[in-house]
């Protein structure tokens, strides 16, 4: 029915009319209809053309953000990070799981760094199970990790919220 819609409003009622769909369509006409009901479709296809205009101009500009690169190191540790599903567990940036506490800026903290990360991971705890990574596996873990505190902070104390809706943050990159 909506495809004999589409075809006899495009003004290709010759094809209507070979396959013998033309009077069927009728009673469907979008003239017949209601002044409710036209508003409505009318409103529906100017949001849907608006929101593919939107979507073309934002998904073809050429002002893409930079990825962000790991080092070799770094990108390791990410792969072991993830191989290891320490993301169950643990967040970043507020994001993962509960049971572990959040590893943003560990490396920074005063009484953590890179001697406690490597300590902690083939160790374990009452929750976190005992790896046993290698000495080239922990470095690059905390590699990682290090890669990751230099980024930014989390909880962010510092964000201000604008009336536009916008929130400025405090990066460590503009102390």
């Amino acid at each position: 029915m909506y495809i004999c819609l589409a075809l006899k409003y495009i003004g290709c009622n010759f094809i209507l009319q070979e396959y013998r769909l033309l009077p069927i369509y009728f009673e469907y006409d979008f003239f017949m209809r209601s002044k409710k009901t036209k508003n409505n479709i009318i409103i529906i296809t100017l949001l849907v053309t608006l929101f593919s205009i939107y979507n073309i101009f934002i998904y073809t500009s050429d002002n893409k953000p930079i990825p962000v690169k790991l080092n070799p190191e770094a990108s390791l540790g990410l792969q072991i990070w993830q191989d290891n599903n320490c993301w169950s567990c643990h967040q970043v940036y507020g994001l993962g799981g509960y049971l572990g506490p959040d590893l943003t800026n560990i490396y920074s903290h005063p009484d953590k760094g890179e001697s406690y990360i490597k300590a902690f991971l083939n160790n374990g705890v009452k929750t976190m199970p005992k790896f046993n990574f290698t000495e080239k596996e922990k470095d690059a873990i905390v590699a990682y990790l290090k890669h990751i505190d230099s980024t930014g902070y989390y909880p962010n104390y510092g964000a201000r919220f604008k009336y536009s809706g916008w929130v400025e943050i405090k990066n460590k990159h503009e102390e």
